[in-house]
């Protein structure tokens, strides 16, 4: 069952910028990916193999994340550039329902939880491994 986000209940949008599984598929890549990257220098000490291991896997599922994240955000440009938005703004022109349509598709997916979700879960992680590898370097040693 997909949940829909209550912000977004109103929003002409929502079928478009509703939590799709497949935005949660790619965020779980990046969260994978994101501990592997993190966890590398512990496990190379431990065992290369499964340092090696984890450096690939987190190679591999950034690639993968970051190649959705461009798709997405190169939709959205073709998408503001084919409505010549930003010309329509910038020179204060009267918008058009399909306008407010594609401003509403827009910001509804700017406000998505998953980015902000993501970004936390990054500078959580990001945080914790640059904590042990202190602790590990300088204060074990």
């Amino acid at each position: 069952m997909i949940m829909k986000n209550p912000r977004c209940l109103n929003c002409k949008a929502n079928k478009i910028c509703r939590d799709e599984n497949i935005s949660w598929f790619f965020i779980i890549i990046g969260f994978i990916s994101t501990v592997a990257i993190r966890v590398v220098t512990v496990l190379m000490d431990i065992d290369p193999v499964i340092g090696k291991a984890a450096w690939y896997i987190g190679i591999t599922g950034f690639s993968i994340f970051f190649m959705y994240k461009y798709k997405v955000f190169k939709d959205r440009g073709t998408l503001i550039d084919k409505m010549k938005l930003l010309e329509k703004v910038n020179g204060r022109a009267d918008l058009k329902e399909d306008d407010y349509e594609v401003l509403s598709i827009v910001l509804c997916e700017i406000r998505s939880n998953k980015e902000r979700i993501n970004f936390l879960f990054i500078f959580i992680v990001s945080a914790l491994a640059l904590l042990a590898a202190v602790y590990s370097d300088f204060i074990m040693h």
